[in-house]
This record gives C-alpha cells, structure tokens and sequence, in this order.
C-alpha cells in the first residue's frame, strides 16, 4: 500500500459521527505544521486563506496550478493526512475536475471538498445533476489512480441563503442524497449553526455531516453529542490571523506601543518546526517538480 494509500484509509477512518474530525484549516506550510503540532488528526486547506496568502481573492480568482501548489509544500510537510478545499474544482465541466482531481492526488493531498455553488451567480447553485456529474468525475479520476480519496461534497443552501427558507432543509437533503448516490462520501453543510437544523441533518443524511464552526456556532462537544463526523473553521483561523497583523500594526503606528504582539509562537519555534529532516529544502524544486511528485 503507497504513502497515499494510507492517508486516504486514515482519514477516511477519521470521519466518525459522535467522534468528529477537528479541522483548523490551514494556508501555508507553518499554518500547517501548527495545526499538526497541537494535535490535529489531519490537515485541511482553506482556499480563502490559501488566495490571500498568494495575493487574490477567495472565489474562483486561481486557477489550477496556482491553488494546488501551496498544497503540494503542505502535504510535503506534514506525516497527517490533507484534505484539500479546491472550491468548485478549478474547472468548467467534469473532465476539469478530474484533471484536479490528479493534480491533487499527485500533489499529496487524499480528500477534497468540491462546492455546488454557481460561479456565475452568487444566489444561485449548480443543477443537482450538473453537480453530480462533477462529483462522479471526481470519484472515477480518484478510482483511476487507485487511491480512495474522500470527496466531501459542500451544499451551499445555507450559505448562500438560497431559496425558500422553509424549503431549505428539504432541498439540502435532496442534494445530499444525490451526491452521495453521484460518488460523495460525506456532505459539508457550511451556514448552519441552530442545533434543531444540524441535528436534522444529521439524522437526514446518510453519511458523515460535517459542520463549518467558529465564533457563534455551538461547540465541538454540542456537535459532538448531534452525531457531527466532522468540524471545519474554514477560513477563520486566517480570518484571525490577519486580525492580529491589522491590529498590531494600527497600535504600533497610532499609538507607538507593542501589547498585541504578545503572546506570540517564537522565532526560534517556528524555526525548529519548520526544520523538517525527511523535507527537501524548497529552493531546491521547481513549482512544477512540487506540483507533480509522486503519491
């Protein structure tokens, strides 16, 4: 069994409704090596962080290789499995996808969530059957290259407030059960944060659920206790991190003075972590060699 082989059978083992998967997503590969460090059992992307990181903005901005080669350097540097976000996979029609699908694979990584929203129109998601065809190519691309990623298919109808509230639960549903059917191996339901909807989810679809969480959202036990398989921060974790620079940054120029600066990980820690003895140096591989090496 390969190296990718492996992580894919760990992480799809990790997704246990009762027992969440916790992922703070991470950006870079210091993001990443923190997150593992505080005992994350796995390691996934946030393409919003991921787009900030390399100067755009989140939404389809990147293109293909641009997205998946920071998640190479991630996959490199870490021993856990990544699970990579590739928002609506990089791609206008299914054969797209399935070409990510193998970029991803190669570039470590052995799960994906890939979204149902229409990149053309903010209130509106992709046809259920349009989506699952996405999703199927995404599975037989994975089959192909005889690794079991796990596609976790995101259902944006909370989201994006889509559609007739009294509805929504309803078409959420539908959806879940046709991307399962499609290929899917769990559904990701971001936008719900009353207890009544998840548990309602969770009861309704017939797979793992996971749940987006953050400031506002109940906490890992409460979802825990619902039967949630699987707990995402999104791109809070960076949403934070950039907090930090803008408010450092106002008090030293307003004010002259340093408090936010501190409590702070150390330069000698991030060096440390970062000094990884199996890892070759970056400089020493092109974009190209990082984006293709092998599963």
């Amino acid at each position: 069994m390969t190296t990718s082989q492996q992580r894919a059978a760990r992480l799809r083992a990790l997704h246990r409704p009762g027992t969440p998967l916790v992922l703070p997503n991470a950006w870079d590969v210091a993001s990443a090596r923190l997150v593992e460090e505080c005992g994350a059992e796995a390691v996934a992307t946030t393409s919003a962080g991921i787009a900030w990181a390399l100067g755009v903005a989140d939404g389809g901005a990147l293109d293909r290789s641009l997205a998946l080669t920071p998640l190479a350097r991630i996959a490199t540097a870490v021993t856990v499995p990544v699970t990579a976000d590739i928002e609506d996979g990089y791609a206008a029609d299914p054969a797209g996808v399935a070409r990510t699908v193998t970029e991803v694979l190669a570039a470590g990584a052995v799960g994906i969530n890939i979204e149902d929203a229409d990149p053309d129109d903010p209130t509106r998601l992709r046809p259920t059957t349009e989506q699952g065809a996405r999703i199927a190519a995404a599975r037989q691309a994975a089959e192909a290259a005889g690794v079991a990623l796990f596609v976790n298919a995101r259902i944006d109808t909370y989201l994006r407030a889509v559609g007739d509230p009294a509805q929504r639960l309803a078409e959420t549903l539908l959806r879940a059960e046709a991307f399962l059917a499609a290929g899917a191996d769990g559904v990701f339901v971001p936008g719900v944060v009353d207890v009544a909807s998840i548990a309602a989810l969770v009861s309704g679809v017939d797979g793992p659920v996971n749940v987006l969480a953050g400031p506002g959202a109940p906490t890992v036990a409460t979802l825990a206790d619902l039967g949630v398989a699987r707990v995402s921060l999104g791109s809070s974790l960076a949403e934070a991190a950039y907090g930090l620079v803008r408010r450092a940054a106002t008090e030293t120029l307003t004010g002259g003075t340093y408090t936010a600066l501190t409590p702070a990980t150390s330069y000698g820690h991030l060096n440390t972590l970062l000094r990884r003895p199996h890892a070759p140096p970056q400089r020493a591989l092109s974009e190209k060699a990082w984006l293709f090496r092998a599963p």
